[in-house]
């Protein structure tokens, strides 16, 4: 795991490019009035790139007040209107595809090939996919079910969304935040994790130049103590989709179900990676390594739990961390890095802390360290490999977040669905199998909302994102997101003309 080399290209001066503000309200960039700042960091390097003020609540007040007063205007498009202004939306984001990649790759120190084609294609690829759906929300179609009436189901917008998003993946979860709900016409106030605001500011910036109304869009910059749980709280907001740890998301819950609002929670995510004795063993192992180490394992559906058959689980052990030790640690920007930091200091130690405490309990078998030379003033963690860990410790049973890998042998297939079944968490999971009948009952068995068989990771935007148990619940992506931001209304008309019906004798009179 040798540096790669030097960036190619330049890193762009965040300060200059986002100098009108952090915040984006009614269409144009804003200041915030909170009196306290943030810095954004490049991980790779500890280097200040953007300063700017966080917002407070008056700042999310007046994000709210310009979404309450667009959703009449944007809320009553057709939804042809609504799927053009999107599809344009698509086209802007596309020529500005570069600069979304470095200004993801330079807040987050993901790997420069990882954004420009994992996180902006895929974010454009889901504007299209909004862009199509919009014209297609439909309620049930129309019938006599009482003989005498006939009834429709109409599905409506709610309202203003209040979203806060995480900072793994900040311009996917812009994405996946704004679009459903305008495409169904709602308005939306977005809180991206302070950290990483950078590629959410370019994003809504895009929708007002793509010719998104002014206020359907808005970035509120702020601490989730101050702004996101006065957005969660605010009134004038209808539902509020949340994505982050578990943790926060019950204190989300808390605050949103005080004023009667919608909930949609994406949360925490342990998933296990179930290795059955007729795998083909280098397609496992390299499903491992990629599945484990993605965005250097900072995502929630990541495996993290790799559960073994025994015969094949020295094997893989051996396999897996030959593979971890071929993968090149290194500047964001550079060609040849495979693997970025993690996002700060602090979540490189928090890491490390979960990996010390193990030695304890299990064996490290490749990893365990940060890199020292040019790369020490990055919050960089090599890949690693813990074998033979208790079913019950913690790097088994908690979210790391970071890019370690536990490997654990079964011997019955009973006992691999159960261990894969046995954490709090069911966001996502994957099984390896030739035979159709193993993997037909993983797929029924296993507590998780996406369920893989034979590769870990792979989203699309027409299928569904979220999860079982302390994952949370709700949908991202997909049509099925619509069920998350529209509200259903049952309308019944009389077809009889009978001034007098039957039923009024319930009331008044006789038969």
């Amino acid at each position: 795991m040798q540096h790669p080399g030097h960036a190619a290209p330049e890193r762009r001066p965040a300060q200059d490019r986002f100098a009108d503000g952090p915040h984006f309200v009614a269409g144009h960039p804003a200041k915030g009035t909170s009196g306290r700042t943030h810095t954004v960091v490049d991980p790779a390097t500890g280097e200040e790139v953007y300063t700017y003020e966080l917002a407070g609540t008056d700042d999310v007040d007046a994000a709210v007040a310009a979404a309450r007063e667009a959703f009449p205007g944007w809320a009553g498009a057709t939804p042809g209107e609504r799927s053009d202004a999107l599809y344009r939306f698509a086209a802007v984001v596309a020529e500005r595809a570069e600069d979304f990649a470095l200004a993801e790759s330079l807040q987050c120190g993901k790997p420069l090939k990882l954004s420009r084609e994992f996180d902006v294609p895929g974010s454009i690829d889901n504007i299209a996919f909004f862009a199509g759906a919009a014209r297609r929300l439909q309620g049930q179609s129309a019938g006599e079910y009482s003989g005498d009436h006939t009834s429709y189901v109409r599905r409506e917008p709610i309202g203003v969304v209040g979203s806060v998003a995480p900072w793994n993946y900040p311009l996917q979860m812009a994405a996946w935040k704004i679009l459903p709900a305008i495409a169904a016409g709602n308005t939306i106030v977005l809180k991206p994790a302070e950290l990483t605001p950078l590629t959410s500011l370019l994003f809504a910036r895009a929708a007002t130049d793509a010719g998104i109304p002014d206020g359907v869009i808005n970035v509120v910059t702020g601490t989730g103590k101050e702004a996101g749980e006065h957005l969660v709280g605010h009134p004038d907001v209808a539902m509020t989709s949340f994505t982050g740890s578990t943790a926060v998301g019950r204190r989300v819950a808390e605050i949103a179900t005080a004023t009667v609002k919608r909930v949609h929670l994406e949360l925490g995510g342990k998933a296990p990676f179930l290795v059955f004795d007729d795998a083909d063993l280098d397609a496992a192992v390299n499903g491992a390594v990629a599945g484990a180490l993605i965005n250097t394992g900072q995502d929630c559906t990541a495996a993290t739990r790799a559960y073994v058959q025994r015969p094949l689980y020295d094997a893989f052990v051996e396999r897996t961390a030959a593979l971890m030790e071929t993968v090149r640690l290194g500047d964001p920007f550079a060609p040849g890095t495979d693997l970025g930091p993690l996002i700060s200091h602090a979540q490189r130690d928090r890491v490390a802390g979960f990996v010390d405490r193990a030695r304890a309990y299990a064996r490290v078998v490749t990893g365990g360290e940060a890199p020292g030379a040019d790369l020490a003033r990055g919050a960089y963690y090599r890949p690693t490999l813990i074998a033979d860990a208790p079913q019950d410790s913690e790097v088994v049973q908690s979210e790391i977040f970071g890019p370690v890998l536990v490997v654990l042998p079964f011997d019955t297939d009973d006992e691999g669905i159960a261990l894969a079944n046995d954490t709090p968490y069911g966001l996502a999971a994957s099984a390896w199998s030739r035979d159709v009948y193993r993997t037909g009952r993983a797929t029924r068995e296993i507590k998780a909302g996406c369920v893989w068989i034979n590769d870990h990771i792979p989203i699309i935007s027409e299928m569904p994102h979220g999860g079982y148990k302390a994952s949370g619940f709700g949908k991202d992506m997909s049509v099925y997101s619509f069920d998350e931001y529209t509200q259903l209304k049952h309308v019944m008309f009389d077809n009889t003309a009978v001034v007098r019906k039957d039923w009024h004798r319930t009331i008044f009179g006789d038969r």
